[in-house]
C-alpha cells in the first residue's frame, strides 16, 4: 500500500553460481504509491545456453530485450505489452494468492518437475492405474475364455 511493486524480473537458474543455482527474482518498487498491478518479465537464456555458471556468466548485453520492453514509469509503463516473456497480474489476483508472487508464466508450456516427491507420487498413481487396467483385462479375458469353454 505504501510502495508500488511494479515489476519483477525473473532470472533463470545459475545467475549467481557458484553461490546458488536457483532462480532469482529482482523486484522493482516505487515509494509513495500503492500497487495496482505487477508486471513479470521472465529473462530467457540466450540461444545455445542451458545454464549460467562461473565460467559462463550472464552478460549485460543479454538484458537488451528487457531494456527495449521496459518503457517509462512516468506514463505508467503504457508502452509495455504482454508477450512470451512478459505478463501482468492484478493486485487482486496477488491478494487472492495470499501474496505469493511465484506466478507461472501463462505463455510458457508445461514445465517438467524433477522434484523426487512429485515424481514418486506420479509413479505410484501410474502404477495403480496400470494395475487396475491389468485387472480389468484379466476379468475380460477370463469371461471370454469361460464363454468359449461352454461352446465346445
Amino acid at each position: 500500500e505504501e510502495c508500488n511493486l511494479h515489476t519483477i524480473v525473473r532470472l533463470p537458474n545459475g545467475v549467481f553460481n557458484p553461490y546458488t543455482g536457483i532462480k532469482t527474482n529482482i523486484l522493482f518498487f516505487t515509494k509513495g504509491q500503492p500497487t495496482k498491478e505487477v508486471w513479470f518479465y521472465e529473462h530467457p537464456y540466450p540461444d545455445g545456453v542451458k545454464n549460467y555458471s562461473k565460467t559462463r556468466p550472464m552478460k549485460y548485453e543479454e538484458f537488451q530485450t528487457e531494456i527495449d520492453w521496459w518503457g517509462n514509469e512516468a506514463d505508467g509503463f503504457a508502452s509495455r505489452e504482454e508477450n512470451n516473456q512478459a505478463w501482468k497480474v492484478s493486485i487482486g489476483d496477488i491478494i487472492a494468492r495470499n501474496f505469493n508472487l511465484d506466478i507461472k508464466n501463462p505463455y510458457q508450456g508445461e514445465t517438467i518437475s524433477h522434484d523426487p516427491d512429485e515424481l514418486l507420487a506420479q509413479y505410484q498413481k501410474q502404477q495403480a492405474e496400470i494395475s487396475e487396467l491389468r485387472n480389468q483385462l484379466r476379468d475380460i479375458l477370463g469371461s471370454a475364455l469361460a464363454g468359449n469353454k461352454g461352446a465346445n
